[in-house]
């Protein structure tokens, strides 16, 4: 993992086309696998249904995953996306991060030229 990752406020996790973790950063480590290392096993082993099907129609049709969650009284976004590599499919990553439980909006509209 590129070291600029590693003190980030947010969690970034890397897996394969077939869902092996390639790389995840401190905060990974540290929220996902509660400090054991869990490089190099495979995600579907880490999700209880109905994650894990979710996952295997991602690692099938490549789609983005994006959704918000509450846990503990965070509310944290989590967006899994797809990426590629010399234009084939690669994996995902995922970023998870804390936000605000209530947090504006901003609606922008394309400057007329």
């Amino acid at each position: 993992m590129l070291e600029y990752f590693n003190e980030v406020p947010y969690s970034v996790t890397v897996c394969d086309k077939d869902g092996k973790i390639l790389e995840m950063n401190d905060m990974a480590v540290n929220v996902l696998s509660h400090g054991q290392q869990i490089l190099g096993q495979n995600l579907l082993d880490c999700h209880p249904e109905p994650a894990r099907t979710k996952l295997v129609e991602m690692l099938k049709n490549h789609n983005v995953n994006a959704y918000t969650i509450e846990k503990n009284g965070k509310k944290k976004l989590i967006y899994q996306s797809p990426w590629f590599q010399n234009g084939e499919f690669a994996g995902y990553i995922e970023l998870s991060m804390e936000i605000p439980m209530e947090m504006p909006h901003y609606v922008r509209k394309p400057k007329n030229i």
